[in-house]
């Protein structure tokens, strides 16, 4: 039998088994697409946290606060030493004056408070926009102590108890997706060995006639390989199918709010799409591997 022949009647095999085994085939099929759509969304939640946390750190800028004795000639040398420093793109000088400005559009409700002051309580202070190379926490908090330490500088401030919460949020969350996606991958993969295991047994004298009348291991094997190659094709399709389902509706419903213009959603590019896929596939064929040996120590080598 040709090789081409061979996998056609392979494959034709395996569907006739899925067709008559529907229920446990779709009991199978379903579990793996949950699986998929379980970790899959916590993976792409992560992805598009991770792109809007590398947006903000990309924007993260250092307010230096300036000494209230800081004379011009002070001032200046501290802008140029702020430049001289390795990581700071640019500066902006922001006056007490235009400060207190600011601070008038942002609190309009409570400018009667503001336009009472006798004297003026913010400092003077630079706006430091970091280079694209120096987000990391630990480079931005030494660049912070660097600028700390020049003369005429009181306070540096950059949120930093914010990008350090935020950090171990991300390192947490990143431990928890393993743990979910290698406890799915074995649920999955214990499911479908049972799956398959359940029909073997069915099959079981079925087969071992095939095996007195001459037939090959690997022509009793192949068929239940490629059943189980066909669950995870399917269940990990479906499975990224609904999750684009429910990220589209989400989209849509919060495409016009002011979340759409702070935050943007997007699915996972084609090539993760493959692997993930790919995945289902090992998963399917892993637990008709498992299911087929350990069917063949149960019974006394029926299928060699």
């Amino acid at each position: 039998m040709k090789i081409d022949d061979e996998m056609t009647f392979y494959l034709r095999r395996a569907i006739e088994d899925i067709l008559d085994n529907r229920f446990l085939n779709a009991v199978t099929v379903v579990t793996i697409a949950l699986s998929v759509f379980i970790v899959s969304a916590s993976g792409l939640f992560f992805l598009n946290a991770q792109d809007q946390f590398d947006r903000w750190k990309k924007g993260i800028r250092l307010m230096v606060y300036l000494a209230p004795d800081t004379t011009d000639d002070q001032r200046q040398e501290t802008e140029e030493r702020l430049l001289a420093i390795s990581g700071v793109r640019r500066i902006r000088f922001v006056s007490k004056q235009q400060a207190l400005e600011i601070l008038k559009k942002k609190m309009v409700r409570q400018r009667s408070l503001l336009e009472n002051l006798k004297d003026n309580p913010l400092p003077d202070a630079f706006e430091v926009t970091l280079a694209m190379e120096t987000d990391a926490p630990e480079k931005i908090e030494f660049l912070s102590r660097r600028i700390e330490s020049l003369t005429s500088v009181a306070e540096v401030e950059y949120g930093q108890q914010w990008i350090e919460r935020f950090g171990s949020f991300f390192n947490l969350f990143k431990l928890v997706g393993y743990g979910m996606g290698t406890m799915f991958f074995m649920a999955t993969v214990f499911i479908t060995a049972n799956t398959i295991r359940l029909m073997l047994y069915a099959r079981r004298e079925e087969i071992q006639i095939m095996r007195l009348v001459g037939a090959t291991d690997s022509f009793i094997r192949n068929p239940f390989f490629l059943e189980g190659m066909i669950h995870g094709l399917f269940g990990s399709v479906v499975g990224l199918g609904l999750l684009y389902g429910a990220v589209s509706a989400l989209g849509s419903h919060f495409g016009q709010s002011l979340a759409a213009e702070v935050m943007t959603i997007r699915f996972f590019p084609p090539k993760i799409c493959a692997a993930i896929i790919g995945c289902g596939i090992i998963t399917g064929l892993l637990g008709c591997f498992f299911s087929l040996r350990q069917f063949l120590k149960k019974n006394d080598g029926a299928l060699g």
